[in-house]
């Protein structure tokens, strides 16, 4: 194959990786707690590729690593007592299958048995490490700082912490997150006031991703083209060099 479909080839992989980020970012655009993906672009360089007879490395682009955007999605008023946000940084803590999550996601609500849940059942982390149970039947409080109270009786303070290095966080599902970093332990978040009875939305903004999308898609098109056109000069080519006597 020439220089030329590869590299376009290898464009159009890149575009099609993005073309895949983008279209679950809108997926996920009204989703309580969603963090925007983004990508990062690089150029691989192969030194066994070498074009030519000048020695020069040939290099190709590719989608190098996925971003997250962490920055704060719009707050939400749904006068739900158990609906939480976080206004400032950082992360509910929930016992997850194989350990602790974290989540931007406080839309929470009650088991059979009263404890605090998430809407796929993880029960939420005090800052002890414990778990909230409540009475169903009365009314809750819950602080800006994360303490839980009933008829006057404190049930414990919701965990709330931040990293100071988020790149240590990788998505598990749309809105939850797990430390691949053991080394790199969380600390109580600072700055940031627990809101009862409202929801943290998306901070995917819709408009300028659906013109990033067109983008995208415009540029695989002329990438196809381009590969076209490739192989057209090439049949051409040889036709030419055929019809010599």
């Amino acid at each position: 194959m020439d220089p030329i479909s590869v590299l376009a080839a290898s464009g159009i992989r890149a575009r099609m990786q993005s073309l895949d980020l983008l279209a679950n970012n809108l997926a996920n655009s009204a989703t309580n707690g969603y963090k925007l993906d983004s990508e990062f672009y690089s150029l691989f360089s192969s030194a066994e590729a070498s074009e030519g007879e000048t020695g020069d490395m040939a290099t190709q682009p590719y989608l190098d690593k996925h971003w997250t955007d962490f920055s704060q999605g719009l707050l939400e008023s749904t006068h739900n007592p158990f609906d939480l946000a976080l206004s400032g940084p950082g992360f509910f803590v929930v016992n997850g299958p194989k350990g602790p999550l974290y989540t931007r996601d406080g839309s929470f609500q009650l088991s059979a048995s009263g404890t605090l849940i998430t809407g796929e059942g993880y029960p939420v982390r005090t800052q002890d490490d414990q778990t909230i149970t409540v009475d169903p039947s009365a009314p809750v409080d819950i602080a800006a700082d994360g303490t839980v109270q009933q008829s006057g009786q404190v049930l414990g303070q919701l965990a709330v912490v931040s990293f100071a290095d988020t790149s240590v966080l990788a998505k598990q599902g749309a809105n939850y997150f797990v430390n691949t970093n053991s080394s790199v332990t969380p600390a109580p978040a600072a700055n940031t006031d627990v809101r009862q009875g409202q929801v943290e939305g998306s901070n995917v903004k819709t408009p300028e991703v659906a013109v990033r999308l067109v983008g995208v898609m415009r540029q695989f098109e002329m990438l196809q083209k381009a590969i076209t056109m490739s192989l057209d000069m090439n049949k051409k080519g040889i036709e030419e060099v055929a019809r010599v006597p």
